[in-house]
């Protein structure tokens, strides 16, 4: 009997992903995954989703997936077709709901390493650094992560290197450093699973597994513990109309592959 799934793990995270957006709220979303998952969301329950692209493009109704922020579509019948600047003021105005972001490692306050692994000075690995990473992990309100490789070498104890602040060291902290007190990392997603932040701590906390991964998976792919309510969704599964609407907005199989 063939068990493998009629949809990809690409396709798995675009439809949790997607499900996080709200209706009539805003998102900044760069290349790839993010507008994939905003399109998603935009096509079927949140019609009045603001999409925001980091050069400019506002509020399009994004007919194909673009190949970068650039990219003409992200204007196609947009509300504005503006400058980075004003994105990245919109966002520290608080005006900005959601951001994506993706990263080399995460720790257990959601605090992401995009910059080095290794020592500053001699590193292993250099990488590509912030870009507007740590703008959007700063200023919109709610941050989403999306991780695929999740193991011990992602979720670390402790960074190399902080580039993007989540919620520092605990309680209390973004909000010393001057950021907006109710803003801070969100959800993040990986291969196994999808995790929130425990309100009072700040740890993250799993939520929700992804069909056939157990709890004992999720914990032996972290360096930290984290923390286990009494109560695990499992990863609703991508509907037909879902993968239809997907294999939509990418017709040549960019992001969620062939």
């Amino acid at each position: 009997m063939n068990t493998t799934p009629p949809y990809t793990l690409t396709e798995l995270l675009a439809c949790a992903a997607a499900s996080m957006l709200e209706d009539n709220r805003s998102v900044f979303v760069g290349t790839g995954f993010p507008v994939l998952t905003a399109a998603l969301a935009q096509r079927t329950h949140a019609p009045g989703l603001l999409i925001i692209f980091e050069a400019g493009g506002i509020g399009p109704q994004v007919p194909a997936l673009p190949v970068s922020v650039g990219d003409s579509r992200t204007y196609y019948r947009a509300s504005a077709a503006s400058s980075m600047h004003d994105v990245m003021s919109a966002a520290q105005a608080g005006y900005l709901d959601y951001g994506f972001l993706g990263g080399a490692a995460i720790d257990c306050y959601g605090n992401v390493n995009t910059t080095v692994i290794g020592d500053w000075h001699r590193p292993i690995t250099r990488l590509p650094g912030s870009g507007g990473g740590s703008d959007i992990g700063s200023f919109c309100w709610r941050t989403i992560y999306v991780m695929r490789k999740q193991s011990t070498r992602t979720f670390m104890k402790k960074l190399d290197f902080l580039t993007t602040p989540g919620y520092l060291d605990g309680p209390g902290a973004r909000e010393r450093v001057g950021l907006p007190a109710d803003s801070g990392p969100y959800r993040v997603i990986t291969q196994l699973g999808i995790y929130g932040f425990e309100p009072r701590s700040k740890r993250m906390q799993l939520l929700s597994l992804h069909p056939g991964v157990t709890v004992e998976e999720v914990q032996q792919a972290s360096e930290f513990e984290i923390l286990i309510p009494s109560h695990i969704e499992t990863t609703p599964e991508p509907t037909a109309d879902q993968l239809r609407i997907l294999r939509q907005i990418d017709p040549t199989g960019l992001v969620i592959g062939k």
